[in-house]
This record gives C-alpha cells, structure tokens and sequence, in this order.
C-alpha cells in the first residue's frame, strides 16, 4: 500500500518495507469510509482512493500543539523544527510528536498525527485474504 499526498509525493509505502499492511474490517481501526473502499475486495485486487482529512488520518486538533519548556528534555537531545520525539503513552505506549519551532526556551510540539488535516490516496493491492 502506498499513501499519497496531494503533490503526489509518497508519504508511506509497505512496498518499499516489504511488509504488508494488515487491514481489519470491523474493528473500528478504520474509519468507515476507509473500510466501505476495501469491503469486497478480492486477493490480486488493485484499488485506489481518495480521502479527504477527517475520514483518513483526522484532521488537525490545535488541542494536540503543546508549548513546553526546554528543560523538560534531556540536555542533549537536538531540538529543532521537523525533529520527532517521542512521549510516554497511556499503558506504556508511545507518543511521537513533531517539534514544530524552537524559539530560546520554549519548544512548540505537535501531538497530531504527521497527516492530519490532510487529503490523501491510497493505492493498494490485496496480497492476502484471511
């Protein structure tokens, strides 16, 4: 599967990996609109299309752009604009976030998913039923 944004650049792709992305119908890992493209397909099926922000990866929340301070990283870690760090998660999980702008002290790190806000492709192929 390869997802495309609008410029037409690849922002991902399990081809390059080797990997195939496992899709599961019906457990509300993805959004209904996502899941009504893929229901039907067939192993050797080719499909590609088009979702606008809010049914793919959602759409930005301002809540989600945190201003912290630069003690709260480690003294000798990078931070500066596209640097992705990661936090600790509810249940041991990890949240990466974007700096986003680093002006003296003050770090601004965004939470949202990188494709947030945005519309993209997906171009996939059914490798495998289950």
């Amino acid at each position: 599967m390869n997802i495309v944004l609008e410029d037409g650049s690849t922002a991902d792709s399990t081809k390059a990996s080797g990997k195939p992305a496992k899709l599961n119908i019906g457990d509300q890992s993805l959004s209904p609109a996502f899941e009504a493209e893929i229901t039907g397909l067939k192993q050797g099926d080719k499909h590609s299309f088009t979702l606008a922000a809010a049914d793919a990866f959602g759409e930005s929340n301002p809540d989600a752009i945190h201003h912290m301070d630069r003690s709260k990283f480690p003294a000798d870690m990078t931070l500066e604009t596209g640097v992705i760090v990661s936090f600790a998660g509810p249940g041991g999980s990890e949240i990466p976030g974007i700096v986003r702008e680093v002006i003296g002290d003050s770090v601004t790190v965004d939470l949202n998913h990188p494709l947030a806000g945005r519309s993209v492709t997906f171009e996939l192929e059914v490798v495998q039923e289950l």
